[in-house]
């Protein structure tokens, strides 16, 4: 219905293309998401596989979010800028080649299209009317021969800010999960295992919400999906664990007993106390 137009109107019928721009966003809040979750819990599983005291985790770790939160923000907008920069470039030079030399520009889309699968006849035919119009067939050269999509540099100035915003939004909700049940349950006199187990399940939760979130713009179904990424960043943050605790055992191999490390850890927080 939605492509018959000769027969219905569209906006009447409401019978429109339903395609979700939210997906656009998906890479940015994904990618920001896991690595805060990922980041933040390798802070607190490697503190705690290292034996260190919960104010000192809760320091390393609000420090540690904050940082990379701003970091990943900044670091999206600025790739995403000098992303649509290349192709701006690129489609400059394509330009430059259409206008002084469009016969060999002609000859080489004949042949990417008959290396697709076009006869030859049809594919001079296709691109030949393309090529009667510059700025069409500039863009469809950037697409094909390049495969990147024509740059808008004007439009797109605050998609740099937007997908910077969503990383850093992302990384920051999503990152502080690791260490919500530290502020939370500190206060009742939990132990230093107890909260760190509680932790290791809100993590392993967040995780397969996100996944599963991410189910609403791909094929596969929310499970699988949620399991996917449970599975991804479990065991990167299962990694921190073990590297927090090799160290603290390195430690002690070396003659450093742990004894000295954690009262060292029990000083740092003691003189850091009011920050918290």
């Amino acid at each position: 219905m939605a492509h018959n137009v000769v027969k219905i109107d569209l906006e009447d019928s409401g019978a429109i293309e339903a395609h979700s721009k939210a997906g656009d966003l998906m890479k940015s809040m994904l990618f920001g998401g896991l690595d805060g979750i990922v980041t933040t819990f390798a802070v607190v599983a490697g503190a705690g596989g290292g034996g260190l005291s919960v104010p000192v985790v809760l320091i390393m770790g609000f420090s540690s979010l904050v940082a990379d939160a701003l970091s990943m923000g900044v670091g999206d907008a600025l790739s995403s800028k000098a992303e649509t920069e290349v192709a701006a470039r690129e489609r400059a030079r394509e330009a430059w080649e259409y206008d002084n030399y469009p016969e060999g520009e002609v000859r080489e889309m004949v042949s990417l299209y008959e290396a697709r699968g076009l006869p030859h006849d049809e594919a001079e035919l296709v691109v030949g009317t393309m090529a009667k119009h510059r700025d069409f067939f500039v863009d469809v050269m950037m697409r094909d021969e390049l495969g990147m999509e024509p740059p808008d540099v004007d439009a797109q100035r605050y998609e740099y800010v937007r997908s910077g915003a969503c990383c850093f939004g992302s990384f920051l909700a999503c990152g502080s999960v690791p260490l919500i049940g530290y502020v939370a349950f500190v206060p009742a006199g939990w132990s230093d295992d107890a909260l760190f187990m509680l932790s290791c399940v809100l993590t392993a939760t967040m995780l397969f919400v996100l996944g599963a979130l991410k189910s609403r713009f791909t094929l596969l179904s929310w499970y699988v999906s949620g399991m996917e990424v449970l599975l991804v960043g479990g065991s990167c943050a299962a990694a921190a664990y073990v590297i927090g605790w090799g160290v603290e055992e390195l430690l002690v191999s070396l003659g450093v007993s742990l004894h000295e490390a954690r009262a060292t850890s029990h000083a740092l927080s003691n003189t850091t106390t009011d920050l918290l």
